[in-house]
């Protein structure tokens, strides 16, 4: 490995820094830098970076280095989507290493899970209530795991998965290793993470909600019934591929049903469908045979897909930490993307509390003429004044706005 590479000097091993010189890894994210030579030398920590910022390697990493010396680890995530995700990552510079690994998840066999389970994996990667279902079953040991990894903490922590999780964290040892990533960390979930950890460090390496610096963002107000045709009109203008979020797995259906009404390739992700489906949605999105894919809130963190031109918002998502992890699917890595969100009339409060949480003005777009306008009270940023970025929008008519 040559030493000018920015992975040198993070406390790395010789025989993984060859691993990463081979890939191509030559310079370190700032998460990776800030974040490895601290995990490695086994200390607590809690990472906050935006999305596509390389924080799978900031973990995985220090991880693999461990299970280099017998160490074991485990890695919880919310969905089946960024469990393979997270897995890819490790295979890629463990596998040669000799690093087993090993994914747990629901909607696959469980005996087949059981016989990798036997072949003694370093690191396990599994979604809470599989992980259970194992700890039920007496097929997984998680009292000699040294080291905790909680991927989207801020998902791990809230309401849904806490019971769950709790679980998990009552067998694990006490004399652990504990660490949290996540893009948005909300300070009552923190403080609800630190019970569990010991003296952590926390690396901020944007302030949490920071937007990536190359998306570029606007919002239509629209009544709820006019939100088809000004879909329809949106994606006339793009070529790129399309990510489109609903709030509901219903309306995912509908939605990606109207999508292909229109006359484009189009499939969908979201809890009713098996995990083949799934994969077999993600799969065709990667490789060109869907160039929309219509995805709840499950594919908010759980796809890492490069090149996605245009994220949409045809509902707003249920809490404005969802909407960072939405738009980060495109613009990752440093590429470019836009993101527009359809809001109905009576949503201008979820507008704000994204205004707050990102600190920037919405750019507010100007509906086509064949679309009727709600009927709403709009004040001007300027009359208010408040201090905010701004964000360009994409159309020549998006004006920036201040929802009061």
């Amino acid at each position: 490995m040559n030493e000018s590479s920015g992975f040198y000097n993070l406390g790395i091993a010789p025989s993984i820094l060859a691993v990463l010189d081979k890939l191509g890894f030559k310079v370190p994210t700032p998460i990776q830098e800030k974040s490895i030579a601290t995990l490695i030398e086994g200390k607590d920590l809690v990472g906050i970076a935006q999305t596509g910022t390389g924080k799978t390697l900031a973990f995985g990493l220090p991880l693999i280095q461990a299970a280099l010396r017998g160490k074991q680890g485990l890695v919880v995530v919310p969905t089946r989507e960024l469990a393979f995700q997270v897995n890819e990552v490790l295979k890629k510079v463990g596998a040669s290493l000799g690093v087993r690994t090993s994914v747990i998840i629901g909607g696959e066999p469980i005996y087949k899970q059981i016989r990798d389970l036997r072949r003694n994996p370093q690191i396990i990667v599994g979604t809470p209530g599989r992980i259970i279902d194992h700890m039920e079953q007496r097929t997984i040991v998680l009292k000699y795991m040294n080291a905790l990894v909680l991927d989207e903490a801020d998902r791990m922590f809230d309401m849904g998965f806490a019971p769950q999780l709790k679980k998990i964290l009552e067998v694990l040892p006490k004399d652990r290793q504990t660490m949290l990533f996540s893009a948005t960390m909300p300070e009552n979930i923190l403080n609800i993470a630190k019970v569990h950890m010991k003296l952590p460090t926390k690396i901020e390496i944007a302030v949490q909600g920071t937007t990536a610096d190359r998306v570029t963002q606007e919002v239509y107000f629209v009544g709820k019934h006019d939100k088809a045709q000004l879909l329809e009109t949106v994606l006339r203008d793009y070529r790129g591929s399309i990510l489109i979020f609903s709030r509901t797995k219903h309306g995912a259906r509908k939605v990606a049903t109207m999508v292909r009404t229109f006359g484009y390739q189009s499939s969908e992700i979201h809890s009713d469908r098996s995990l083949s489906q799934r994969k077999e949605a993600l799969d065709g999105f990667r490789n060109g045979k869907y160039r929309i894919l219509v995805a709840t809130d499950i594919a908010a963190r759980g796809i890492d897909v490069k090149g996605i031109e245009l994220v949409v918002n045809y509902d707003m998502p249920q809490n404005s930490e969802d909407y960072v992890h939405r738009i980060g699917r495109t613009a990752r890595a440093g590429g470019v993307g836009h993101a527009i969100s359809f809001a109905t009339p009576d949503q201008k409060s979820e507008v704000r509390d994204i205004e707050k949480l990102i600190r920037a003005a919405l750019p507010l777009a100007k509906l086509p003429e064949s679309i009727p306008a709600p009927v709403m009270n709009l004040a001007p940023i300027a009359a208010a004044k408040p201090k905010f970025r701004h964000f360009g929008g994409r159309r020549s008519g998006a004006k920036s706005f201040r929802i009061r």
